[in-house]
């Protein structure tokens, strides 16, 4: 008995000293996490170069050992051997560096460094490695972290011929090691022994053989190569020049179609960006490369070289392969065709504008030659770059139209051959609860059809009704679209058909597709049908469809159906479907066809020959909900948006948004001023780079035009029409000085001369709403005198007197309407004591008066942040709590499922 006791005990403690031995070093993966450094500078901790977190994971730490660079633009390189004989994989980088210390950061693989010990300068006579040294990472200061797709590795270690990890740091300007502290910048290496699915890997396009002539303005570096491997997908793109470099751009050619893999200005940090496209590249296609370069200021040519006087033309691109045919690295250094490159997008030889504050230093060395310029030439921009310079910002042009369009819904837009603006709604019907059952049939047939013209055609001017058509026709508009005949193309959503009619006003539909009343989803039936788009080109239509179906479809010019999709993807493993694609726009330019997809909050680009899914533009910023797309080929391409309320509550504010359509930044957001919106329903931009909206919760359409062109306009808000001039800003700011300090004392203080308004009887409506007036006014106090930095206490007393002056208005106005009188007239509020002393004089007269609602009214609460590529934020109106409960003008979609309200 005492045996097995003495067993069992025995037994314990071993299988609690194995799990102590089993979890010891996950433990101590966790406090070297824990303990991991924050600060590069910071070289007094000892660290643990190899870490296992369980039998398959590890970490590897290359850090540089305590360096202190002696001179600026220093180039050090450290060595790391791969710490397992066999295969590995590296799936993520954890960069550890500073902006203030360390330039810039290259990890390469290779077999044979330069050296094994301890760190050595590599950017004079030595470099990296003696063998070809493969890049796999680079990190830049303000440049985005390289981040690896899941599942996706760097193969190492075994037959990779990469036994080494050799790590690069660039030190820019020496004067940030005046206090003589050591830097110890490196990164982690997150590694597995687990095979992976798919294999990163490097292609390299080069140009080995330009020769830039001295002062030539443009000279122009051209690579091409036809892929021959099995397919790979980019994920990420870097360009490399020295300083003559302004654009870098690479491509994939596939039947004459160009798709951008990454366009980038060299003189930024040099990191790797995520891809342009989500695309694949596959055997038979051509990839190519286009770098820009200047001459000027150069007194010889310019070779292709490593030195900081000759030139580099690099773009590299990272993708990943199926692992059972993966090929870890390929270049291509052949010189391009004129002939290809004939028909290259234009964006490629735009260059981009870069700011001397974000200007890199490009030399290798710290040799400089004599007299040789210190500054990054600065190329001539083109015409198409202006937009980025110009610091406009779209505003509301207030008073269009100058006559009152009677519409019901504003459902949709377009623009025929000479920029008139075509407007699509829906009269006297309206979208509500009770329109359509679950199968998505229409349930309010005995109205009939709308009788109103439905289609306008307004002057985008003054937006007066040109001619009008479309009576008795429609039950439901939706979407509408223009041909290069200035034929419509319309959808209805109660019809569930898409419709070609004459600009003639002939009423007889020229092509009708679908069965009216009958919803489907075959080739032949649509369900709620959004909108059309026509390819200019070749004549063939694009319909989206809808509210119950998740597609695409395509059609010859006589309605013959050619093909359909779903939407794109950009995880090869997870499709996410279309939640309702609501809108298109087509890219003639690009040859492509952009999707609203609404609920899904995002912008899907597909190739319009192919249906082949080009990228995605998803933003925070839209919240979820986009309404309606549209597109110029402006400035290398403008894409613009409108956003929507979400069926969860709003997320973000109601807005308009200007993306550029190469990096999918957004340059510019608007709302108007005048009002909010409400349901931004449908957007369009005219050749001018005005741009129209239809709203259609509050049946308006609302022009908006650049600042620049807003600075003098007609406002027209209830009932009273101010003609208001431009104010900046500061002159706005030193009027208001005075008021909230010496004006309690004295009724002579100074206050701002606005022009002359003219007052018309309010309407019984108007006068109703005097209490929703007056709380609004209150708001707008409270705004500007927080923005002018007022005191509580004065705050208090401007509310407190908002009733008395109410009051004495209305009084005002009962006297001269019982007196019949309708000239001009004084009110003189008595100074002393009372609140006279804190208004001081307030006259019916404009001269040299202070009217609150024309103050406000041109008083901006926004910064115009115009065109500037680092811009995100625009006027950022939010929906009033009112407005966004249900009401008779919104629509609904039919449940399930519970979305928003439907367009």
């Amino acid at each position: 008995m005492g045996f097995l006791v003495c067993s069992m005990l025995v037994l314990a403690l071993v299988g609690q000293s194995h799990g102590y031995s089993v979890r010891s070093p996950l433990d101590r993966f966790k406090r070297f996490q824990d303990a991991a450094w924050s600060d590069p500078n910071d070289c007094t901790q000892t660290r643990q170069s190899f870490v296992l977190s369980n039998p398959y994971n590890f970490s590897v730490d290359i850090r540089m050992p305590g360096v202190v660079p002696s001179m600026s633009d220093s180039y050090y390189c450290m060595a790391v051997p791969v710490p397992t004989s066999r295969e590995a994989y590296i799936v993520d980088f954890v960069p550890h560096a500073s902006m203030d210390t360390a330039h810039h950061m290259l990890l390469y693989g290779c077999r044979t460094p330069y050296s094994t010990k301890g760190y050595w300068d590599c950017g004079t006579e030595q470099g990296t490695c003696e063998d070809d040294a493969k890049i796999m990472y680079a990190w830049a200061r303000n440049a985005p972290p390289t981040k690896l797709p899941k599942d996706v590795g760097f193969k190492v270690g075994g037959d990779t011929r990469i036994t080494y990890f050799v790590l690069q740091i660039h030190y820019g300007d020496v004067k940030n090691f005046r206090d003589h502290h050591k830097d110890c910048s490196g990164l982690t290496l997150r590694m597995t022994s687990k095979p992976q699915p798919f294999i990163a890997g490097m292609y390299l396009m080069m140009s080995v053989d330009t020769v830039i002539p001295p002062g030539k303005t443009v000279t122009n570096a051209d690579i091409a190569c036809t892929y021959s491997s099995y397919p790979m997908h980019p994920f990420a793109f870097r360009t490399h020049t020295h300083r003559l470099g302004k654009v870098v751009s690479g491509y994939r050619i596939r039947n004459g179609q160009w798709t951008l893999i990454g366009r980038q200005s060299p003189q930024l940090p040099q990191a790797f960006y995520s891809a342009s496209n989500d695309i694949d590249v596959k055997y038979g296609d051509t990839l190519a490369a286009r770098c820009v370069f200047t001459g000027e200021g150069r007194t010889t040519k310019t070779r292709i070289g490593g030195t900081s006087s000759d030139e580099m033309c690099n773009f590299y691109i990272m993708y990943y392969m199926d692992s059972k045919h993966s090929v870890p690295y390929m270049d291509c250094m052949d010189h391009g065709s004129s002939s290809l490159f004939r028909n290259i997008p234009n964006e490629a030889n735009i260059p981009i504008p870069v700011s001397p504050d974000h200007m890199m230093s490009m030399m290798h060395g710290t040799a400089q030659k004599d007299g040789e310029d210190d500054s990054v030439l600065q190329q001539p921009k083109r015409e198409e770059e202006e937009v980025l310079d110009q610091g406009t910002h779209l505003e509301e042009l207030a008073g269009w139209p100058e006559v009152e369009l009677q519409l019901g819904q504003v459902s949709g837009l377009a623009l025929d051959s000479d920029d008139n603006l075509v407007i699509f709604h829906r009269g006297d019907h309206r979208w509500g609860v009770n329109s359509f059952d679950n199968k998505g049939e229409y349930k309010q047939r005995s109205l009939g059809p709308i009788q109103q013209s439905t289609i306008l055609v307004v002057d985008p001017v003054k937006g007066n009704v040109l001619k009008a058509s479309g009576k008795n026709m429609f039950y439901l508009p939706h979407g509408i679209t223009t041909d290069k005949d200035n034929n419509y193309w319309v959808t209805d959503v109660a019809l569930h058909q898409v419709f070609k009619l004459s600009s003639d006003g002939t009423e007889k539909p020229l092509l009708v597709l679908g069965e009216a009343f009958k919803p489907g989803s075959d080739r032949s039936h649509f369900c709620k049908p959004t909108d059309v788009a026509v390819d200019p080109e070749t004549g063939n239509i694009f319909v989206s469809d809808g509210y119950c179906n998740t597609r695409i479809l395509k059609f010859s010019p006589e309605g013959k159906y050619l093909s359909d999709w779903g939407a794109g993807s950009l995880d090869r493993r997870r499709r996410v479907p279309f939640q309702i694609p609501h809108s298109l726009a087509f890219v003639p330019d690009k040859r492509e066809l952009l999707v609203a997809d609404r609920e899904n909050g995002r912008v899907q680009c597909f190739m319009a020959d192919t249906g082949e899914f080009v990228k995605e533009i998803k933003k925070d910023e839209f919240g979820g909900e986009v309404f309606a797309v549209s597109y110029t080929p402006l400035h290398g391409g403008l894409i613009y948006v409108v956003n929507g309320e979400s069926p969860y509550g709003q997320s973000a504010p109601l807005r308009g948004f200007v993306l550029s359509y190469s990096s999918k930044e957004i340059l510019d957001t608007f709302a108007p001023d005048t009002q909010k919106f409400k349901m931004p329903h449908d957007i369009v931009v005219t050749k001018d780079g005005s741009v129209f909206v239809g709203d259609a919760a509050s049946d308006s359409v609302i022009k908006f035009v650049p600042s620049e062109r807003a600075e003098h306009r007609s406002v027209k808000k209830g009932g009273i029409e101010v003609q208001e001039i431009e104010e900046t800003e500061t002159f706005v700011q030193a009027n208001l000085k005075p008021i909230h300090k010496p004006l309690a004392q004295s009724p002579q203080a100074t206050v701002p001369e606005l022009p002359e308004v003219s007052e018309k009887e309010p309407a019984p409506a108007q006068q109703a709403k005097v209490p929703e007036d007056k709380e609004k006014e209150k708001e707008k106090i409270v705004n500007k005198a927080s923005s002018q930095g007022l005191s509580p206490a004065v705050i208090t007393t401007l509310l407190l007197l908002l009733p008395l002056v109410l009051v004495i208005a209305i009084g005002v106005f009962i006297r001269w309407k019982k007196s019949r009188m309708y000239g001009d007239h004084e009110v003189k509020l008595e100074p002393s004591g009372s609140s006279g002393g804190i208004l001081g004089k307030l006259r019916g007269k404009a001269a040299g008066t202070l009217n609150l609602g024309n103050f406000f009214a041109t008083h901006k609460g926004y910064t115009r942040q115009g065109f500037d590529r680092l811009s995100t934020e625009g006027s950022d109106l939010e929906k009033d709590d009112e407005d966004a409960t249900d009401s008779e003008n919104e629509e609904y979609s039919a449940p399930p499922p519970p979305v928003s309200s439907s367009q």
